[in-house]
């Protein structure tokens, strides 16, 4: 299955969240069905980036957004692992600053974007100033809603530079939601993730799920495309985002670059080395 054209949003659509469903799995029958996927395209993603890195006429923007227990730092954690830190990095935006809240909501974004080589990972991003800021009126309706379009101008012109753009919006349900709060009370390993905010903004629910949807159906461009990740099944959203980054990563046909020496001449001096050595 072909979980790009599947899970994409398609540009000027109407989604609506209750139209899918959170718990589906693709193909796959089981985690054990799915592993051996995942291990391949961690794999790929690995050699993938190596040659990104080496080429440096691409980058990759991965912006991670979900309601909180959605897996966004599971995502980090498991799907990222093959990738070399040495050119990989993941920036999480909270909230602002009051120097950040000084300039425009994208002064603060745009410094962590990726540089050719790079692969940046937003764990939350610029698209929390059209989802919290709108959700608790934090500024006026008419502030807010122009974003939707500054935010496309944005992606569009780091598109134009080279930065491939993929967004995930990793989808659960409440019921799903709360299991993962009585397993995080249940399991000292996970207690630190606990928050009290948590539970407070499960009561904006409905107002989190029209924010999304407009986020979803005004910002998926042909540039910058949402993925909708059902999610209720951690092993199945890991190998979805596996597949797509990997196959993302294949249509850029990346290439180790040439040597910038003369091979011959630096295995004269290898020789030469060994001998002395000896």
């Amino acid at each position: 299955m072909d979980l790009r054209k599947k899970l994409i949003v398609k540009p000027g659509s109407s989604l609506k969240l209750k139209d899918i469903d959170a718990s589906f799995h693709g193909n796959y029958k089981s985690k054990e069905d799915a592993i051996k996927d995942l291990e391949k395209n961690r794999n790929s993603m690995g050699e993938l980036q190596q040659k990104l890195y080496g080429e440096k006429k691409h980058a990759l923007l991965i912006v991670l957004q979900g309601i909180d227990a959605a897996g966004k730092d599971g995502v980090c954690w498991h799907v990222m692992q093959s990738m070399n830190p040495q050119g990989t990095f993941v920036k999480g935006f909270k909230q602002p600053t009051e120097i950040e809240k000084r300039h425009d909501f994208l002064w603060r974004i745009h410094p962590f974007t990726p540089g050719l080589g790079q692969v940046i990972v937003f764990n939350r991003s610029h698209y929390e100033d059209v989802l919290v800021v709108r959700v608790h009126d934090l500024v006026p309706k008419e502030v807010w809603s122009k974003r939707y379009e500054l935010i496309n101008d944005f992606e569009k012109m780091l598109s134009a530079n080279n930065v491939t753009i993929l967004k995930f919006f990793l989808y659960i349900t409440p019921e799903e939601q709360l299991k993962r709060f009585r397993k995080r009370l249940d399991d000292p390993s996970r207690q630190w993730k606990i928050s009290d905010a948590d539970y407070k903004e499960r009561a904006f629910w409905d107002e989190y799920t029209a924010a999304y949807e407009d986020m979803l159906n005004k910002c998926s461009t042909e540039q910058a495309p949402w993925y909708v990740i059902p999610s209720n099944h951690k092993w199945f959203r890991n190998v979805a985002i596996s597949q797509i980054i990997a196959d993302t990563l294949t249509d850029m046909h990346l290439q180790l670059p040439a040597p910038t020496v003369d091979i011959e001449e630096i295995r004269k001096l290898y020789h030469k080395a060994k001998q002395d050595k000896e």
